[in-house]
Parts: structure tokens; C-alpha cells; sequence
């Protein structure tokens, strides 16, 4: 997962973007609440979920989330502001100080160190989440290669426990990730994006087997078939009755798979490299033509579950959240929004890319700047926690992206060697 250098100081804005300027100033007002609402959010042990709200409280947000939080360090480290920096450091070792005797990181901790909880079926991501952040800081922050090395070989360990011998793709229990209240399981496709990431960050082994066989299991559809026996099955049981989704499948479990269209996987699978150029054209062009990220960026799944599919839980009913168009069910995540204007980025569409984050300042705007946790998928009520801290990161993040693209663009390959 790439995530761009800030643009050089005094870089041209014209270089960047044709915006109009009350378009700017909607990107740039955006980018300074985000950094007070991440400087807001912090403890002397590191980034909390949510701003401190009563219901915040109740529901736990005011904890170090292992995902949002590294994300959020992503954000802090590069950030230039004095407290997010060591705000980054902190985040990671108050989750690094509750790491598992397995190795496994908790999915959040407690900013006093009191409590670590690891989910009812695990957190599988939390940890992949961790080790991301950990080598991001290392390469941007001013924290030495040695900082958190054996947490990090713990945390590889774990892992490493959980992968396929033969696929080389991890396995997890359902409801185990970001989307905890969904029917995921067996092989799933952000886990898996995310461990691809890893692999290619720490330079572990069978990265390449890591590719192939996830593009042959979450893609069952294309031509090229796997060598692997058990792989061409599993392939005959994904396609079976389906049409092509021009997606990747949201999980490949024995004899089931997920169609729903997981934005946020398919999203991953670009910035992570896993998918080809054709590959990342097609998922952005199948997003787009979904209109998933009108009037805000993103929903996250393209066709919610309904309570009469055949994957649909009786979990998926808890606080009334997954329900259609709603939560991980098909819900506007601006977070992940920031993510879907990286990759657009990434494939060359910056014009519809700046449009996108444009959109997304709109979203953490709305209802007074309340960095809504997320929004109902077709009436736009805002839903979840007010100040959620990595709605302010990855718009942050996708605004360094993108200005960092528009500068290298504009620049002569002579310079752009030294940019």
C-alpha cells in the first residue's frame, strides 16, 4: 500500500489540480480540521477512535483501536505537527504493550494500559494494521529500524500461523475483521490484501504465491486456470450460478463465496499492487458505474445483504446496524472514502480523484464538521460516533496523495528523480 510524500513546499497550486478556488478552500478547510480533530483526539498514550462523547464512552470508542489507529499514524507521521508525530510513536507502543504472548495485537487497548480486548472471534486485522503503520513510521518518521522488532517478529509469527500452506493466504473465522458484523470467513479479500501488503513491506516469503493464487481464488472468473487441484475446485464452487462481478469476491470459503462487492477490499487490492492495471481499471470502472461514491464517497458494499439472502446472520441485526444500506451493509464510510481517491489516483483518474476528496471535505463537513463515522447508504442520515479520527486521516492521507502526484506530474523526469 503506497502512501505518497507530501508535496514539496512551495509547490505550485496550479500544478496540482484545476479546481476552482471555492473547491480548494473546501480541501483545504477539511485538511486543518482534520489535524485539529487528530490533535483533539489524542491521549499521552496515543490516538483515540472517536472524540469524547457519552456515547462515545458506552460503546468503547475512546480506546486505541489497533486499525484506527494505525491508520491514523499513517496520517500523524509525515504530519509535521510536533504532537501527532509523537502521538504516532505512542499510539504504537500502548498496542504494542498489550501484544498477545502469541503475538497477535489487540483490537483495542485501553489509553490508562487496563484492558486489551481481542474481539469474540479474534481481530485478525488489527495486527496486519500494526505492522503496516510500524514500517511506515520507520521509513518516515525518525524512529530507528530496531524500534518494536520483537513485537514485530511476534506479530509475523502469528500470522504466519494462520496461513494456507499451499495458497499462502491467511484464514480467519467470520464477523473477525473491520466488517465485524459480517459473514466473511475462510479466505477473505481485505485480510488478504492487507497480508500482501506485509509481505511485500517486511520482505517475507512466497509473496508471489501470496498474488497468484489470491487472484485466482477471488477471481475465480477469468481464464487462466490454477494449477492447484483444490484451487480449481474452490474456483467450480465460486463461479457456480454467478456472473462475473467485475470485482474481486469479498471471501472464497469452501462451498460459498461473498458477491455482495466489497469496496473496501477491492480498493486494498489496487494500492496493494494485487491487482493488474486491467484488473484495477476494471474494479474502479464497476465502483463508479454503481455510483457507490455519490453524493459522498464510499459505500462500502455494492449490493447489501437483505435479510432473506442466503448469507445473512442473525448477528447482523445487532444495535440495528446491519441492516440494509447500513454499517459494513452497504453504509457511507468516509474513512474508506479516502482510500477510493488514493486508488483513484493511482489508476490515473486524478481529475475524477480531486472531485472525489472534494466530495469527501463535504462529508466530514456535514452536520457542523462531525466527522461522521459513517452514513445511511440512500437517506444520508448521519449514523455512528461524531469525530471519528480516521475520517481525518485518510482524508489527509488522500490530499497528500494526491498533491504529491500532481507535482511529480508536472515535473521533468530530471527533477522528479530528486522530488
Amino acid at each position: 500500500m503506497k502512501i505518497a510524500r507530501s508535496a514539496p513546499a512551495g509547490a505550485d497550486r496550479r500544478t496540482m489540480t484545476h479546481l476552482d478556488p471555492d473547491t480548494l478552500a473546501r480541501i483545504d478547510a477539511c485538511a486543518q480540521a482534520s489535524l485539529r480533530l487528530l490533535e483533539d483526539n489524542l491521549t499521552p498514550h496515543g490516538i483515540l477512535a472517536a472524540s469524547r462523547t457519552e456515547a462515545a464512552v458506552a460503546r468503547r470508542y475512546t480506546r486505541i483501536f489497533g486499525r484506527d489507529a494505525a491508520i491514523c499514524v499513517m496520517a500523524m507521521c509525515g504530519s509535521g505537527v510536533p504532537a501527532l508525530e509523537r502521538g504516532a510513536v505512542d499510539s504504537l507502543n500502548a498496542l504494542a504493550a498489550q501484544q498477545a504472548a502469541n503475538g497477535q495485537i489487540p483490537k483495542y487497548v485501553d489509553p490508562e494500559g487496563k484492558d486489551a480486548d481481542f474481539w469474540y472471534l479474534g481481530c485478525i486485522d488489527a495486527t496486519l494494521w500494526w505492522l503496516i503503520a510500524v514500517d511506515h513510521v520507520r521509513q518516515h518518521g525518525n524512529v530507528g529500524a530496531t524500534h518494536w522488532q520483537r513485537e514485530v517478529d511476534l506479530a509475523i509469527g502469528w500470522l504466519l500461523a494462520q496461513e494456507h500452506q499451499h495458497f499462502r493466504l491467511l484464514q480467519q473465522n467470520e464477523a473477525s475483521d473491520w466488517a465485524d458484523i459480517m459473514p466473511r470467513s475462510g479466505y477473505v479479500l481485505y485480510t488478504n490484501a492487507l497480508w500482501f501488503d506485509v509481505k511485500q513491506r517486511y520482505a517475507l516469503a512466497h509473496a508471489d504465491a501470496t498474488q497468484h493464487h489470491f487472484n485466482h481464488l477471488f477471481n475465480p472468473f477469468q481464464e487462466d486456470l490454477p494449477e492447484y487441484h483444490r484451487a480449481r475446485l474452490l474456483r467450480h464452487y465460486a463461479r457456480r450460478g454467478r456472473r462475473n462481478p467485475g470485482l474481486y469476491l469479498s471471501f472464497v470459503n469452501l462451498s460459498f463465496v461473498g458477491d455482495e462487492g466489497d469496496v473496501f477490499g477491492n480498493v486494498l487490492a489496487i494500492q496493494s499492487g494485487l491487482a493488474d492495471a486491467a484488473m484495477a481499471q476494471r474494479i474502479v470502472q464497476t465502483i463508479d458505474e454503481a455510483h457507490a461514491d455519490a453524493p459522498w464517497p464510499v459505500r462500502v458494499v455494492l449490493h447489501p445483504f437483505t435479510q432473506q439472502h442466503r448469507l445473512w446472520r442473525a448477528y447482523m441485526e445487532r444495535h440495528q446496524q446491519n441492516l440494509v444500506h447500513q454499517y459494513h451493509n452497504g453504509g457511507i464510510w468516509p474513512f474508506v472514502g479516502g482510500y477510493w481517491v488514493m486508488a483513484l489516483a493511482q489508476v490515473g483518474q486524478h481529475d475524477k480523484a480531486w472531485a472525489a476528496l472534494a466530495r469527501l471535505a463535504e462529508a466530514n463537513a456535514a452536520h457542523d464538521w462531525r466527522f461522521t463515522e459513517w452514513f445511511h447508504g440512500q437517506t444520508l442520515a448521519p449514523m455512528g460516533m461524531a469525530g471519528q479520527s480516521w475520517n481525518a486521516a485518510t482524508f489527509l492521507l488522500a490530499r497528500r496523495a494526491l498533491e504529491a502526484n500532481a507535482v511529480n506530474r508536472a515535473l521533468p523526469p530530471a527533477l522528479l528523480a530528486r522530488a
